[in-house]
């Protein structure tokens, strides 16, 4: 038996441990301009959320479509933006309410672990009203709602859109 190639195997199996563990503690992607350093997943997030002018914090981008066009959007990083995040690609009928939201019924009930009471809603929220059970999108300032748990916000010009959607279309960005 010739030990050399166990040798050269004993030299290079430590170099290449030592490859692994340096290449996995760093970072050397460029940072993306769409969406700095999104996770594939809302769960799978180790990285500092970042905030929105509204101190808000974001997690996860998605993208609307209402009437063939696309709108960008961010959920929080909340147990009921992830629970809503789950249930993703999502096409919903929307059915406009006071003049100022359109709602939609979700296919189950959301988590609202760790979930304020309520929230005063802004123009491009996206929300969930858990006493109904519903997706909220506000296009007009509305009161403060008990029940109601902010999911994220929609990018401006889908403010507009939504006002006259009859349909929803929600999934991933890609």
């Amino acid at each position: 038996m010739n030990p050399a190639p166990f040798r050269a195997l004993a030299r290079v199996v430590p170099a290449a441990a030592l490859l692994l563990v340096v290449t996995a503690c760093t970072d050397d992607s460029p940072p993306s301009a769409a969406a700095s350093s999104q996770p594939e997943s809302p769960r799978a997030s180790t990285i500092p959320a970042a905030t929105t002018p509204t101190g808000r914090t974001t997690a996860m981008d998605i993208r609307l479509t209402l009437d063939g066009h696309h709108i960008a959007a961010t959920l929080n990083d909340s147990a009921t933006a992830r629970d809503f995040a789950a249930q993703l690609p999502l096409t919903l009928s929307l059915r406009d309410l006071n003049q100022a939201e359109k709602v939609a019924d979700l296919p189950r009930k959301l988590s609202t672990s760790g979930a304020p009471e309520g929230a005063d809603p802004e123009v491009g929220d996206l929300a969930y009203y858990a006493p109904w059970n519903q997706l909220a999108t506000y296009y007009r300032d509305a009161p403060y709602a008990t029940g109601l748990v902010i999911l994220g916000h929609m990018a401006e010009g889908g403010v507009e859109r939504l006002a006259t959607a009859d349909e929803i279309t929600i999934e991933a960005a890609p």
